[in-house]
């Protein structure tokens, strides 16, 4: 016998975000209640075909991401702008769900859900029981579609500075999958290089959130009262003229002179790349203690030039 309509559809919808399908639905109360329910003015909402959502109100993105992946049917995988927000990458959502599907699957796109059949299904990695591309697969994904050369170095640097994947990581998926649309990807890939400075500035990034201090500019060049450079460095707190340098390069060449730059009375912290990946408390302690120095010191006559916000 179909229970009653409330009859553990509290706990179903604390579940699953408050989505769920018909099918499932239909186990639990007769097709009139549901149909009934998802009326206007019901309490219920269809989003996709055969995927309803238990409240009244707009989706939220989650919501969305679970409706997606219920409607594209088991072995799905979302894929894109969806998959890097999935893993920590700070990018603004878009308008439609990248939703990858094998070749034999016969579903749509529909509303706010973008379908591509592929014969090369990734192994999905789970996110609140939600199914997403791992990120190399997610970038190359939305790189193809990106026209705009600013955009697309952007979005090809950003999993790296996150420490999600590496520049080769890049590669292997773009040589693995199609080819379709890879031209100006495959020629920015080449120009970036291996991104190493770019993957530790992630790792720098990261362990700074766990450290009390405010946040940093990067990849500065410090100057003299005279506008003369004098050196250059990865991180720059420009209240109390404190760098902290980690890569070996930047894009304006070798690490210039830190004897010039503590001679200038900036206070430097080095830190080789390795300790930067093994020993973060032992970082954490000796930016805090420079920084807390720097401030009791009156600030020396430097400037900063090309500073960088503290985003890719």
């Amino acid at each position: 016998m179909v229970r009653t309509p409330d009859a553990d559809l509290t706990a179903l919808n604390e579940a699953d975000d408050g989505i769920t399908t018909r099918a499932v639905l239909r186990r639990r109360v007769t097709p009139h209640v549901i149909t009934s329910r998802c009326r206007p003015g019901g309490p219920w909402r269809r989003l996709l075909p055969g995927v309803i959502m238990l409240d009244d109100g707009e989706p939220t993105r989650r919501q969305m991401l679970r409706a997606a992946a219920y409607y594209a049917g088991a072995g799905s995988v979302i894929s894109g702008v969806d998959a890097l927000r999935a893993y920590g990458a700070k990018l603004t959502s878009s308008r439609r769900v990248h939703v990858l599907v094998p070749l034999h699957r016969r579903v749509l796109s529909q509303d706010f859900v973008k379908l591509e059949r592929t014969s090369r299904l990734p192994e999905p990695v789970m996110r609140n029981g939600i199914p997403f591309a791992p990120p190399a697969r997610a970038t190359i994904d939305l790189a193809r579609h990106e026209a705009a050369p600013d955009r697309l170095r952007r979005l090809l640097a950003l999993p790296v500075y996150y420490g999600l994947c590496t520049a080769n990581d890049l590669r292997h998926e773009l040589e693995a999958g199609n080819q379709r649309g890879t031209a100006a990807v495959r020629e920015m890939l080449r120009n970036l290089g291996t991104m190493g400075n770019t993957y530790l500035q992630g790792v720098a990034r990261e362990l700074l959130e766990y450290v009390p201090l405010p946040a940093p500019v990067w990849n500065v060049t410090v100057c003299d009262v005279l506008g003369r450079p004098i050196g250059v460095v990865d991180a720059w707190w420009d209240e109390v003229a404190m760098g902290w340098q980690f890569g070996g390069t930047t894009d304006r060449g070798p690490k210039m002179n830190d004897l010039a730059l503590t001679a200038a009375g900036v206070a430097l912290v080095r830190t080789p790349p390795l300790e930067l990946r093994t020993d973060v408390a032992r970082v954490a302690r000796d930016l805090t203690s420079a920084f807390a120095n720097s401030a009791k010191r009156r600030r020396p006559k430097v400037q900063a030039l090309g500073t960088v916000p503290a985003t890719v």
